[in-house]
């Protein structure tokens, strides 16, 4: 039986800076990804807040991730951000890139930020989430290590690699949230089983040979299994696109892995755009987002994707969020 102990957000974020802090990390680059981790926990997205934390600490200790690193933001264009993350965390490349991102969509009605030479940014959601706050259509794409293997083969090109889309709603927050990766689970679950030993679902992933199974530690040795079949390869290569070649990153065939300490930086990017919808929508933006939404609310059992978050953001800043134990325990080993 796993087990498990109650955090607040505060404790949560507080224990991950900590951690990051004494790994090695600046404080700079630290404190956004601390409050990302509180969030994601929030969220109820549990395979990509603490259990996450030990490995960024490792990352910082063997090289794969600069904790000192420090953005270099530029605007090569008008409605263009570039960000070269010097192999630094995701997040505080994200964090500057948007300082320029938002304001500049603001006066123009669209602009777009390229992140290069990255790592994981963790819930790509949490991150077109601020641009809805912000009043913008947020979207966003970052690619992965490659895990998926295309069509009819079985040696893995694209990684799991998540777009998102964030619509603005009227309250300030967003109306609806999209975010979800080109397989049919984040590779970060289907690790997660691994760490605790607890078989997957058929359909997650598929051994070195091509075949379904169970096993977790054989489907991170084969591959992720494609949401929606050759359709979940085209989202991947699409983001591979927005991501890397846009970018000028690493593609995922040459990028080293987000977890183990095997091979340096991953240099892996992101892609974002901001898009004011006042300036293309004639100001029917609003309703028709609230019709949208009334539509599948008005059924009987049917969500919007984002829908599931929402509840458990405000539980958890009410109630905290369980987490695990053993987790906990990896994590203060850096505290030590």
């Amino acid at each position: 039986m796993i087990e498990m102990q109650t955090l607040t957000l505060s404790e949560i974020e507080d224990l991950s800076l900590r951690a990051l802090m004494a790994a090695g990390t600046s404080e700079a680059n630290a404190r956004p990804l601390a409050v990302a981790t509180a969030a994601t926990e929030a969220d109820g997205v549990a395979s990509h807040g603490l259990a996450y934390i030990p490995i960024y600490c490792e990352h910082v200790q063997c090289g794969k991730v600069d904790g000192q690193a420090t953005p270099v933001v530029a605007t090569p264009r008008p409605g263009v951000v570039t960000v070269d993350a010097a192999s630094g965390f995701a997040h505080a490349a994200i964090e500057a890139g948007f300082e320029k991102l938002i304001p500049m969509a603001r006066e123009q009605g669209i602009a777009a930020l390229a992140i290069t030479n990255s790592y994981n940014c963790g819930v790509l959601g949490y991150h077109t989430y601020r641009l809805a706050q912000s009043g913008m259509l947020g979207l966003g794409f970052t690619n992965a290590p490659a895990s998926i293997a295309p069509s009819g083969g079985a040696k893995p090109v694209v990684g799991t690699n998540p777009f998102s889309v964030a619509a603005p709603g009227a309250d300030g927050q967003p109306a609806l949230l999209i975010d979800q990766s080109a397989s049919t689970i984040a590779k970060s679950e289907v690790m997660k089983h691994a760490r605790e030993g607890t078989p997957i679902p058929v359909g997650w992933a598929l051994d070195a040979e091509g075949n379904p199974t169970t096993d977790p530690a054989l489907g991170l040795k084969g591959s992720m299994a494609p949401s929606g079949g050759y359709k979940g390869v085209g989202i991947a290569l699409l983001t591979e696109i927005m991501a890397a070649a846009m970018t000028g990153a690493t593609l995922g065939i040459n990028a080293s892995p987000f977890s183990g300490t095997a091979g340096g930086p991953p240099r892996t990017g992101q892609f974002f755009m901001a898009i004011d919808p006042g300036a293309t929508s004639g100001g029917d933006f609003a309703t028709r987002m609230a019709d949208l939404v009334g539509a599948i609310h008005d059924q009987d059992g049917a969500r919007l994707p984002g829908d599931g978050r929402r509840g458990k953001r405000l539980a958890a800043r009410d109630n905290g969020v369980a987490v695990n134990v053993a987790t906990l325990d990896r994590i203060k080993t850096f505290l030590d």
